[in-house]
């Protein structure tokens, strides 16, 4: 690993403190007593941010250099951290009477301005992870870094229930716990020198620049695929502890056993997955892996313990490397437009404010498990696009031997 990359890795780090709002899901739930459909507006308020912030981001990325968005996303993410903290926020119980939600709007607030640094952060940091990579090397260091970012998104399902037990603290400890990482990371990232990739001949990225990449049917279906992907992720990383505390009695620790069913599966996908991209196309990669996924989403729906913990795992693995394949199989696609493709696909992460609610009104009108009929809806549209992108390419070698 060289000495440019390694500050952007703890940059993807710090990108999935975002991912925190999977687990704050069921801890909020609980702790403010809440229905399902209330405490998806944890997700709603911060994945929201991304449909706001990433073009605009995109543009001034364009005209001011991507270590400028860098700093800045990390200082954003950093004042969200702070607002819980200084309201009291920091591991001691949150006390609560029916009726005063001052705390949990607390929380929105910070998960607001906590996820508009994350948006800043993937804008700039799937982008400029092709400029630290070498030739040929984007899409697995992509995986890797997305393995590295879900460390980071492994912490709010790890740290309270440790922290917990051994302290006595509640999951309000996560704050200054990423607060700390995030200010480690700004030392890091600040005397970094990055060599930016840019097409001398190419216009400055502009809003009608970037929205006018959509009549290209190509990207707007690899930009609708980013918003049903994030979607259908956030439904389950927020979903499974709620699905193993009430359907098979987890109780106090639910979310390591979410966990370990379904985060660590994912860190560990992305880690073989960088090491898969050695030897398969990232095309081919993609339809294998989501076809994992959809399998996973069915044996969910037999009901018994083991068979779903099973799904579940499935589920993880074929998520995996879905979004750094998408978003490089794009990016490669067209380079010269990067940083307006980059703020395209990142407010497509907006799926996760939208879908998680959709998934959370089918739970209430029915159960917890047939609301995950909604991320497998998800999975088939983006297996759907996989097939097109594998025709696709063997169209086009056709078209080469046929030259």
């Amino acid at each position: 690993m060289n000495k440019k990359a390694f500050p952007i890795f703890l940059v993807f780090l710090c990108m999935g403190f975002g991912d925190v709002v999977g687990p704050l899901v069921g801890l909020v739930k609980d702790t403010f007593q809440l229905s399902y459909t209330m405490a998806q507006l944890i997700p709603f308020s911060g994945f929201i941010m991304f449909g706001l912030l990433s073009v605009p981001m995109g543009i001034y990325q364009d005209k001011k250099g991507k270590k400028q968005v860098l700093i800045l996303g990390l200082a954003v993410a950093l004042i969200g951290l702070l607002i819980p903290i200084l309201n009291g926020m920091y591991g001691s119980p949150i006390e609560f009477n029916q009726g005063e939600y001052f705390n949990f709007y607390v929380v929105l607030i910070s998960i607001f301005v906590l996820c508009a640094g994350a948006t800043i952060l993937q804008v700039v940091g799937n982008p400029i992870m092709r400029d630290v990579s070498p030739e040929g090397k984007f899409s697995k260091n992509l995986s890797f870094a997305q393995s590295i970012k879900a460390v980071g998104s492994s912490l709010g399902f790890l740290v309270p229930p440790l922290l917990a037990i051994y302290f006595g603290l509640e999951w309000s400890i996560l704050f200054p716990i990423f607060a700390s990482l995030i200010v480690i990371t700004l030392f890091m990232v600040s005397p970094l020198k990055i060599s930016e990739y840019k097409d001398p001949d190419s216009k400055p990225a502009s809003i009608s620049s970037c929205f006018s990449l959509l009549k290209n049917g190509y990207v707007l279906m690899m930009v609708a695929a980013i918003f049903i992907y994030v979607g259908a992720e956030v439904s389950m990383s927020s979903g499974v502890p709620i699905l193993v505390k009430e359907n098979f009695g987890v109780e106090g620790f639910s979310l390591w056993v979410s966990w370990a069913l379904f985060f660590l599966p994912i860190l560990l996908g992305r880690f073989l997955g960088s090491l898969i991209l050695e030897k398969i196309l990232p095309k081919s990669f993609l339809i294998q892996t989501v076809i994992l996924a959809i399998i996973g989403v069915l044996l969910m729906f037999t009901g018994n313990q083991v068979i779903t913990y099973i799904g579940i795992i499935f589920v993880g693995l074929g998520l995996a490397n879905i979004f750094p394949l998408i978003f490089s199989i794009a990016i490669d696609e067209m380079p010269e437009r990067s940083n307006e493709l980059s703020g395209l696909m990142v407010t497509a992460i907006a799926g996760g404010a939208i879908i998680p609610l959709v998934m959370g009104q089918v739970s209430d009108l029915t159960n917890i498990l047939t609301g995950f009929a909604v991320p497998l809806l998800c999975l088939l549209y983006i297996l759907a696009v996989s097939v097109i992108l594998l025709k696709k390419t063997s169209s086009e070698n056709e078209m080469l031997k046929e030259v």
